[in-house]
């Protein structure tokens, strides 16, 4: 049945994921230029993610979404497990939302025109002015019930275990100020784990779950609570 899966994903599922993302990027890039980029640079991507999560037959679970306040911003924290892990959260988490990225990204082939198009936020610690820059923009951005969605731990796991949160996110959110909001991504390390060469998807249930705010006045609370929450809610040998 693996050998089965691996070969649906070389000759089937490859193609189609190629084939969406350079669609998606330009469908992207040209209506957030033409139109809307509160619109053309979360629609278009949502629809994208979920192709691809169900072009790979995942199973998909999600819990909570009853915490987040669609009318409200929110910073949203989440762990990072794997490549999927954008995939689950843009398709699945219900909310439009800006990313913020690492400056690297903005090199990547259509993609990352497309990010640039749809004001996702590319982070550039090049000095205090850029930064500041990056602060500006993500104040500017969270608003109109658009949130920010942040990977504190900075990169993907290499182990399946969670990573020290860095701080930007939450004093970007004592800052504005903006609940923090957990979220706990589950078994994505175990679809595609971060490996060297050629890795293929193995079918495995994705979880995630979206907690309640958590206040961002206090910055080493928000980030220990933050913390403690998304780990407490992952299988235990993903927990630290």
């Amino acid at each position: 049945m693996r050998f089965i899966y691996c070969i649906y994903q070389l000759f089937v599922a490859a193609p189609i994921i190629i084939l969406s993302t350079i669609l998606t990027a330009i469908v992207t890039a040209v209506g957030s230029t033409l139109g809307s980029a509160h619109f053309w640079g979360y629609y278009p991507g949502r629809i994208w993610s979920k192709i691809i999560c169900r072009i790979l037959l995942l199973p998909i679970k999600v819990e909570g979404r009853g915490n987040i306040d669609p009318k409200k911003s929110y910073v949203i924290v989440a762990n990072h497990q794997g490549a999927m892990d954008i995939f689950l959260i843009y398709g699945y988490l219900g909310r439009n939302f800006k990313w913020m990225m690492k400056k690297s990204l903005r090199k990547m082939p259509f993609v990352g025109i497309a990010c640039e198009k749809a004001r996702h936020i590319f982070v550039d610690r090049s000095g205090p002015k850029a930064i500041e820059a990056t602060l500006i923009q993500a104040r500017d951005t969270l608003k109109d019930g658009t949130s920010l969605v942040v990977f504190p731990e900075g990169h993907r796991t290499f182990t399946g275990k969670m990573n020290t949160f860095k701080k930007g996110a939450f004093l970007l959110a004592k800052d504005i100020p903006l609940p923090i909001v957990p979220v706990t991504i589950d078994g994505s390390f175990d679809v595609l784990p971060r490996t060297k060469g050629l890795n293929f998807v193995h079918r495995h249930m994705l979880k995630l779950i979206i907690h309640q705010p958590i206040d961002s006045s206090d910055l080493e609370k928000a980030m220990e609570q933050s913390f403690k929450t998304i780990e407490d809610s992952l299988t235990p040998q993903n927990a630290s």
